[in-house]
């Protein structure tokens, strides 16, 4: 079996690459600059942006699966994915796992769940066998949510978030590489083991990082107003603010056995991910 995979040089991806070498799996990394592709034994490099349907055809020849990280966060980002999806379908390959996101649907109020859920819906459409693992809002990027003042400020209200860690994702995606077929054309959602609100957040911060942290729960127009300083787009403000505003309605909230059903293992907890960061 012939794998490949996209986002190798990422968070994400690269930890999955890390995983397959480790195993000695062979596999083909396809990034933008082979340059900053990491050294890995067994593992190929071959060049190809998402968008580039033509170079993504030609090195996604020959490969039975194929690991598609979405894309990072762009203004055209759906479009480079629909291009992916159709070069993937073109050049023959067997099945397709995409990393989606938590509650993908047309009608999600995370503004890029939307997106994720059209790529969804293009795979099935181009008639590629496919497996959708579908993450929770990272464990590993909450630090980041904190501003320099030691606040996370945002619309979620008393909602609760079930985050997942990213060595959870790619430990589950690394078991539907290795065998694709018993995952074929289901989605899993995959989370952490708790849900938490943000107040529980800050509070489990405090505590493993030993310096204050708080949570504010913003009213929408607050949080638009609070992220104007960095003169984002609309598009890029109204994710920020979105990932907030979902949490408040209940999108996120949802605990699933994933992880520890694929892995083997249970799901890191947010305290565990803060300790190893």
């Amino acid at each position: 079996m012939t794998i490949a995979i996209t986002g190798a040089t990422g968070r994400l991806g690269g930890r999955v690459a890390a995983r397959l070498a480790a195993a000695g799996v062979a596999q083909t990394m396809l990034v933008r600059d082979p340059a900053r592709a990491p050294c890995l034994p067994g593992a190929t490099v071959a060049r190809a942006a998402f968008g580039e349907r033509e170079e993504v055809r030609r090195a996604l020849s020959g490969h039975d699966v194929v690991l598609m990280v979405s894309a990072s966060e762009a203004p055209d980002r759906l479009e480079q994915h629909l291009a992916f999806v159709d070069a993937a379908a073109a050049a023959g390959v067997g099945h397709l796992v995409y990393v989606s996101f938590y509650g993908a649907s047309p009608a999600a109020t995370f503004t890029l769940a939307r997106d994720h859920w059209a790529t969804e819906e293009h795979i099935r459409a181009a008639g590629l066998p496919f497996t959708f693992l579908r993450d929770n809002l990272y464990a590993d990027f909450v630090p980041f949510m904190v501003g320099d003042d030691g606040v996370i400020r945002g619309p979620a209200g008393q909602g609760r978030v079930a985050m997942v860690a990213q060595d959870d994702i790619a430990d589950a995606a690394v078991a539907v590489l290795r065998d694709p077929g018993a995952h074929a054309g289901r989605t899993h959602d995959l989370t952490g083991p708790r849900a938490l609100s943000f107040g529980e957040v800050a509070e489990t911060m405090t505590r493993v990082l030993g310096r204050k942290v708080a949570y504010h729960a913003e009213s929408v127009e607050e949080a638009y107003a609070s992220r104007e300083r960095y003169g984002a787009p609309r598009w890029q403000v109204d994710a920020w603010v979105s990932t907030y505003t979902a949490v408040a309605a209940g999108e996120m909230e949802g605990v699933s056995q994933a992880v520890p059903e694929l892995t083997g293992h249970p799901a890191r907890t947010l305290e565990e991910v803060l300790a190893a960061s």
